[in-house]
């Protein structure tokens, strides 16, 4: 038994390693069963024995193992399984929920379980007012016989055409596949019915520059709206694609909005004047003020300085009055006489003028003492 145990590996018999060998085994031996031809075990030459009418019940019984091969070979093909990274597997047994497996290779119980794979990574989107059409490798959008799902009453009985999009992916896969029947539709009828419920609370001017409000109000009521049905599935974005008033009304629209740019310019032109000029005034108002302010203390420290300095002098005129006079005199003159372009110096008793020498301008004048 040693010596077979340790027999080298060319020394076995080649065993089939994946299902497809096994497969290939088991129909080569079929074919081999039900072949005519047979050989004979003994090498001798003697004349085959003369064949015998075939039993119905041996053929029957053939059938049948043939039958349970492939039923087998079946089984054991359904029993294994592959989740893309992708996928979620969910499992039913005998119809009912089991479990949920993750991505990779698995195992089921064959002709109880069944497997249904869901896609829970791929993002789904629905158009609404629109339709993306390819064509020569460019998408455009066709907005051509989609008025009744673009056309929404607003609040203050306007009609606007409103065309959006939602993305959407699966998030939980056993109310995907049992709770709602048809998720898509679902989808397509609760979008449609809350954009027209909050479009038609809004007035015509909001829904026109609001559109990134108006899609994430959308989107959170259109969530709830999926949640309470269990759809299992959740919302990636909502976006407003196109919002405008309808092609008839459009001239009126676009004259009407043109005419409310001139007001909004005008009025923005009016605030930068009154911006510009209502400051400036308000600044030289406050710098009269300050300014009057500091030259009424200016005076007032004048005159304070003059009376006290007046009282001064008639103090020290009082004590000394001729000398008081006299400095008082020439300090006038010591202020005085700078500012004088010619000087007379009169004495009574001198007759005729002399010349005294300018020392302030350079030049000789003629003054009379």
């Amino acid at each position: 038994m040693a010596n077979q145990d340790q027999q080298p590996p060319w020394g076995r018999k080649k065993r089939p390693q994946t299902p497809e060998e096994i497969v290939a085994q088991l129909i080569k031996k079929l074919q081999n069963y039900f072949s005519d031809k047979k050989k004979s075990d003994s090498g001798d030459g003697e004349p085959p024995a003369p064949s015998q009418p075939a039993n119905p019940f041996s053929v029957i019984g053939k059938i049948l193992v043939v039958a349970l091969i492939i039923v087998v070979l079946q089984g054991v093909y359904q029993s294994f399984f592959k989740v893309a990274p992708s996928e979620v597997g969910v499992v039913l047994r005998f119809g009912k929920f089991n479990r949920t497996v993750e991505p990779g290779l698995h195992f089921k119980v064959p002709y109880i379980e069944d497997l249904t794979k869901v896609n829970v990574r791929q993002i789904q989107k629905q158009e609404f007012g629109f339709r993306t059409r390819a064509s020569g490798g460019r998408s455009a959008l066709d907005s051509r016989g989609y008025d009744m799902e673009s056309l929404m009453l607003t609040a203050d009985k306007n009609v606007i055409n409103v065309a959006w999009i939602v993305q959407y992916r699966v998030s939980d896969p056993i109310n995907y596949l049992f709770k709602v029947q048809d998720v898509r539709q679902a989808v397509h009828d609760l979008s449609e019915s809350v954009t027209r419920r909050v479009v038609g609370n809004m007035d015509f001017d909001y829904v026109l520059s609001n559109r990134d409000l108006l899609a994430a109000e959308v989107k959170a009521e259109l969530q709830d709206q999926l949640n309470f049905l269990e759809a299992g599935v959740g919302l990636v974005t909502v976006q407003f694609q196109d919002i405008n008033p309808p092609d008839p009304v459009k001239p009126a629209f676009n004259e009407v909005n043109e005419a409310d740019q001139d007001m909004k310019r005008l009025v923005n032109e009016a605030e930068e004047t009154y911006n510009r000029v209502i400051p400036a005034a308000r600044g030289n108002a406050q710098k009269i003020i300050e300014e009057s302010y500091g030259y009424a203390k200016e005076r007032i420290n004048d005159a304070e300085g003059a009376t006290i300095r007046f009282l001064d002098i008639l103090a020290e005129y009082k004590n000394a009055p001729d000398v008081t006079r006299q400095r008082m005199y020439l300090e006038t003159m010591q202020e005085i006489l700078p500012t004088v372009e010619k000087t007379y110096v009169i004495d009574e008793d001198q007759q005729s003028p002399l010349p005294l020498l300018n020392l302030r301008t350079g030049a000789t004048t003629a003054t009379g003492q």
